[in-house]
């Protein structure tokens, strides 16, 4: 391959990849051309790509970026899945996807610089919560304290609220209250 052209290819991956810090690395090797486009179109529809990489190319121009972790884990046949929300929501749905196609490799992922390898990696990172559920769960963390204290503030105020009734009940059917002694 001619250095004009590897030089297009990595220009290419550069302009693909950018704005991606995040991304999830797996092996389509042995997926039939019918399962891969239906694992592509699957993925589509939940806005995650799938690029199929030149490794020694990627290598170069993931070089100063996000996705650099992931160069050592660049070998044998490769490809880039990215896209969605975070690279959180690409593990879960690749994770997926292999009860009906076991033959994807799940090679790495990397999220905010940290490299999750190998399989066990990547399905640990799968059971990650999204931006959107961590922010849920903590503000619900932040919101939980003051719950109780409300429910602890109306707990006494209902019982007291009860009697009140319960003796203005008595009292309009005629009947006396006793007194606490």
């Amino acid at each position: 391959m001619s250095k004009n052209v590897k030089e297009m290819i990595m220009s290419d991956y550069m302009s693909l990849f950018e704005g991606y810090d995040d991304a999830l690395l797996v092996s389509i090797r042995g997926i039939d051309a019918n399962s891969n486009n239906k694992i592509r179109r699957t993925l589509g529809a939940k806005d995650i790509h799938v690029t199929v990489v030149r490794n020694a190319l990627a290598k170069k121009a993931f070089a100063g970026t996000g996705l650099e972790v992931l160069s050592p884990m660049l070998t044998g046949p490769s490809a880039l899945a990215y896209g969605a929300e975070s690279v959180v929501e690409v593990a879960r749905e690749i994770v997926e996807l292999l009860k009906e196609f076991p033959g994807i490799e799940l090679k790495a992922a990397v999220l905010d610089g940290q490299l999750f390898e190998g399989d066990a990696g990547v399905r640990a990172l799968s059971k990650f919560p999204t931006r959107d559920e961590a922010i849920a769960q903590a503000v619900a963390l932040v919101l939980s304290p003051a719950r109780n204290l409300v429910a602890q503030i109306q707990g006494p105020g209902s019982q007291i609220a009860g009697l009140v009734k319960a003796i203005g009940e008595k009292l309009e059917k005629g009947e006396e209250i006793a007194k606490v002694g």
